[in-house]
């Protein structure tokens, strides 16, 4: 991440590295082993790990808490209520909302995205009209909205990545015209791990009186997210990736846009009555919350939100930056890898080609030494298609990951490559 280095000042780098043994002693699954090989997780652009103090949470819920919420009077009842509340005040909080009814929980950025497409792009966008999508985006953000333009007779355009997987941010601007009706983009690419200058490219489009939406998955465990400040319309993001439970996520909304769309779920609780003549649906957010929600991966969530904030997202960013930065070194050092996507401006996410070697290949041997990686296209078609490749291994860091396990990661390549030569 550019400048990122002026925050890892010798105070938070020492606060890191003596603290690793301890931090790492807070998951518990990096214990385990992988036959006779101790685990080095580095799949996590796809789901991170747990922390103990969320698995806690989980149990202490589950055990104390348990009950519906919203429908009762009873103690149970009452306090899941507030529980589950309080976490949405946590994440309001952590993405510097202004309202905490702007944020909706969803079962994560993907159930988040086709909320607005439903909720918004199926009342607004019309015939006709052109939505703005980018090259980088995971199949979550291209799929809904090519369902919508069958649906509607819309066309989507699309924003072109140069050979670094960087966005071409001034063809961006020269897709807008009078029939654009709104942007898709992401905040960093799952499969490059390239961030994108989404405040720009918000400013641009609302020039031209368009939202954004913002799949902010990749993005939201590794830095600081106000979203006041990027000004962006829409912004989703998964629990799972950020330390926490799977199976929820947030929707943040501008009020007054949440407001104005339809619900994309009908059902118990986003009601405020109900009759065979008519229902008036509740207000926001629970407008879009139907039936019973992950009521224990919530209180989960927020814990989760709690860790970080503990830890700090500077501390994991300038961390993170420095692990990215050693392994991109080490990996251009083995002859016959190359780096797919290796802009200067990214989070710590290698996706990588062994010459000759298919990447299910690669991840398979690896895995044989306890190393796991994520082999694949990575929901990601479009890029791997820009790059001439079926598939990448994808390495992918966390603050809990440590030099000796890029070490590890390497040593695993330079064998799956012998494996091949004899």
């Amino acid at each position: 991440m550019k400048m990122v280095d002026a925050l890892l000042t010798p105070s938070v780098r020492q606060t890191i590295a003596s603290g690793m043994e301890r931090l790492r002693a807070d998951f518990p699954i990096l214990d385990i082993k992988v036959g006779d090989k101790p685990l080095v997780y580095l799949d996590n652009a796809a789901s991170s790990q747990m922390p103990q103090a969320v698995i806690d949470r989980l149990v202490h819920y589950q055990k104390t808490q348990h009950a519906n919420i919203h429908r009762a009077v009873h103690h149970l009842s009452d306090l899941a209520t507030q529980e589950y509340e309080a976490a949405r005040r946590k994440l309001q909080h952590f993405i510097g909302a202004r309202e905490e009814r702007e944020v909706i929980f969803t079962s994560g950025t993907t159930d988040s995205i086709n909320l607005v497409m439903h909720g918004y792009g199926r009342k607004f966008i019309q015939n006709g009209d052109e939505i703005i999508l980018t090259a980088l985006e995971h199949h979550s953000n291209i799929v809904p909205w090519q369902m919508l333009a069958e649906e509607k007779g819309a066309r989507i355009r699309v924003v072109p990545i140069n050979d670094a997987g960087e966005l071409l941010v001034d063809e961006y601007e020269k897709l807008f015209n009078s029939r654009t009706r709104f942007v898709g983009l992401s905040h960093v690419s799952n499969a490059l791990g390239s961030i994108n200058p989404i405040k720009r490219m918000i400013a641009t489009a609302h020039q031209h009186g368009v939202p954004v939406l913002i799949d902010g998955a990749q993005a939201a465990p590794h830095m600081k997210i106000d979203v006041q400040d990027l000004d962006c319309d829409f912004y989703a993001f998964s629990a799972h990736k950020m330390c926490g439970p799977t199976g929820v996520g947030i929707l943040y909304g501008k009020a007054h846009l949440l407001e104005s769309m339809q619900p994309f779920k009908g059902g118990g609780d986003m009601i405020a009555s109900v009759s065979f003549e008519k229902t008036t649906y509740n207000d926001i957010p629970y407008k879009f919350e139907a039936g019973t929600p992950p009521i224990a991966a919530v209180i989960g969530f927020g814990a989760a939100i709690d860790y970080l904030e503990q830890i700090g997202l500077d501390a994991i960013a300038a961390y993170e930056h420095e692990l990215l930065v050693y392994a991109s070194e080490q990996i251009r050092m083995i002859p016959g890898v190359r780096i797919v996507g290796d802009c200067p401006d990214k989070v710590a996410v290698i996706s990588f080609v062994v010459d000759g070697i298919h990447p299910h290949d690669v991840g398979t041997l690896l895995n044989q030494d306890g190393i796991a990686v994520r082999t694949g296209h990575h929901c990601a078609q479009p890029i791997m298609q820009r790059f001439n490749v079926a598939a990448t291994s994808r390495a992918s860091f966390s603050f809990y990951n440590t030099k000796e396990e890029i070490e590890v990661l390497v040593a695993g390549i330079r064998s799956v490559q012998k494996v091949f030569a004899q």
